[in-house]
């Protein structure tokens, strides 16, 4: 990760921008009170954002000094950059499958007041929160995250790609494929190794997610 950047900040969103790579992903939960914090792991620093409140939240200080960000603060540095790169908005996997769902429905509002639906895509573990960002942004590229289903089942309900650990297509080269066919992205997580890079774009998949984006790729 580039110097003075931190995983989920607004310093590694900015990072992302200057690339111009595909995409860059932010991770977010719905407080108790409604605010939509970015944080990859569930708890951070002993704080769960689910279970808190935003003036909780907001004292939290990332490895690199910057405050714990809403899903807003990096919609706005989207919103004023020209870079082609996309906010791959994961909405994590709350532990009540209707908090997914509010969290989902919280990230689609912002967005839309943001004027920035078409520059957002959106992924999942829950597949409740999927199904709920399909059918309040139909228009929305939405993928799952899970891996336990084909993609005959996921493309059913109305999602436009799937999104699984290289394991997942390691076991199921075909999917790759399959989803294809049926006109969906296919993205592969989270995959560094640069021998790992190359069998998958021989697979044919049409992202890969990477902490290294900078490195010469294959």
């Amino acid at each position: 990760m580039p110097e003075g950047s931190a995983q989920n900040s607004r310093t590694s969103l900015r990072r992302a921008l200057d690339l111009g790579i595909y995409g860059s992903e932010t991770d977010i939960w719905l407080t108790r009170d409604g605010h939509i914090m970015v944080n990859h792991d569930r708890t951070f620093q002993g704080i769960t954002p689910e279970d808190t409140t935003y003036a909780a939240c907001k004292k939290l200080r990332l490895r690199n000094g910057e405050r714990m960000p809403q899903l807003k603060d990096l919609l706005r540095i989207l919103r004023k950059s020209k870079s082609p790169t996309r906010l791959v908005v994961e909405v994590k996997d709350h532990r009540l499958p209707e908090r997914s769902c509010e969290c989902a429905a919280a990230a689609v509002a912002a967005i839309r007041k943001y004027g920035l639906e078409g520059r957002v895509m959106y992924i999942s573990f829950s597949i409740e929160a999927c199904r709920a960002l399909h059918q309040l942004a139909p228009q929305a590229d939405v993928a799952y995250l899970s891996g336990d289903r084909s993609p005959a089942e996921v493309h059913a309900m109305g999602l436009t790609g799937i999104d699984y650990n290289i394991k997942v297509f390691r076991q199921h080269p075909e999917w790759v494929a399959e989803a294809h066919a049926l006109g969906m992205n296919v993205n592969v997580w989270t995959v560094d190794n640069p021998e790992d890079i190359r069998a998958m774009q021989q697979l044919g998949v049409d992202y890969i997610t990477t902490n290294k984006p900078k490195q010469p790729h294959p």
